[in-house]
């Protein structure tokens, strides 16, 4: 998908031409889309398809005039009723003339920067559109780490009332998510860092204003991913504990069990020789036994509700 938009007097509106300061946001492009793309702005063909690679990592680079900041942006993903949060990488190349945004896949983040490009003037100046990108971003992973939270309490309940492998797997997969969390927004916090050195953009202050507020977010956002990633791995550690506890239980009875069933066994085992054996003459001979057997497993089992067995 391509879309171009151009900045007006007061308002930012979708053009079908590539003009002079506008801004060309490609989503999972075509070979065709990408072709007019590097013939109409003369972007290094690199610079386009880094950021179509979901395991590029965020980075700043420079070459020939042009600038290409990757960052990774999170993106969630949907297998019956579970979630999975991944990143992605989202390119942001700035030429003379023209800012290119590329993405592999089609993502809230960038849906709330056109909606925002629409209703306020965040395009007037192309580094502080670049900044409120990375607010954005940063604001997205709060916003997806909250419902992360969500989601490990509804688990933790599911967990409570069934333990089963299904709620420990849904667990496992915030666990991952959390993982790719805390890298990527490390990544993030490296790149605002080098363009807040002003080695690749002129800042203005108006600029660093923001850039210090997506820079708090994201910090913010690295501070709840490794609280929650925290909360989590003891979460995990005290499940797999009660997992463990509840199997030596039923061993234990299981055992116990198996010990009381043995002594009727035994003697009925004894009592099966080809040899003299006391009462074989007697009528009560089977009830005798029979009884001594359930009087010793009797005792038994009053031992073993002593040592708490049962």
């Amino acid at each position: 998908m391509l879309q171009i938009f151009s900045q007006k007097k007061h308002s930012v509106e979708p053009t079908n031409q590539i003009e002079k300061g506008c801004w060309v946001n490609l989503v999972d492009p075509t070979e065709e889309e990408i072709n007019r793309i590097l013939q109409e702005t003369q972007v290094l063909p690199e610079f386009l398809r880094y950021p179509l690679d979901v395991e590029e990592t965020s980075r700043v680079e420079s070459d020939e005039g042009q600038i290409l900041i990757i960052v990774k942006i999170p993106y969630p993903q949907h297998s019956k009723d579970m979630v999975r949060f991944e990143t992605i990488p989202l390119g942001i190349v700035i030429l003379e003339n023209e800012i290119i945004t590329i993405c592999p896949v089609e993502t809230e983040v960038l849906k709330r920067v056109i909606d925002s490009a629409m209703k306020q003037r965040i395009f007037v100046s192309r580094v502080r559109f670049i900044f409120n990108i990375f607010l954005r971003v940063a604001s997205d992973y709060l916003r997806h780490l909250r419902l992360i939270d969500r989601l490990m309490e509804e688990y933790e309940n599911e967990l409570q009332q069934s333990m089963r492998n299904k709620e420990l797997v849904k667990l496992l997969n915030l666990e991952k998510s959390l993982v790719y969390f805390n890298t990527s927004l490390k990544a993030n916090d490296m790149v605002m860092v080098r363009l807040g050195s002003g080695r690749y953009v002129s800042i203005t202050e108006d600029d660093e204003d923001i850039l210090e507020d997506a820079q708090i977010e994201n910090q913010q956002a690295i501070e709840m991913a490794k609280i929650y990633s925290d909360i989590l791995a003891g979460m995990m550690d005290a499940y797999a504990s009660v997992i463990s506890n509840n199997l030596n239980i039923v061993m234990k009875f299981l055992t116990a069990v198996t010990i009381v069933l043995m002594v009727p066994n035994l003697v009925a085992s004894i009592y099966g020789m080809n040899i003299e054996l006391p009462f074989q003459h007697s009528h009560y001979a089977f009830f005798m036994t029979m009884g001594l057997s359930f009087l010793i497993s009797l005792v038994v089992v009053y031992v073993f509700i002593k040592k708490k067995m049962f």
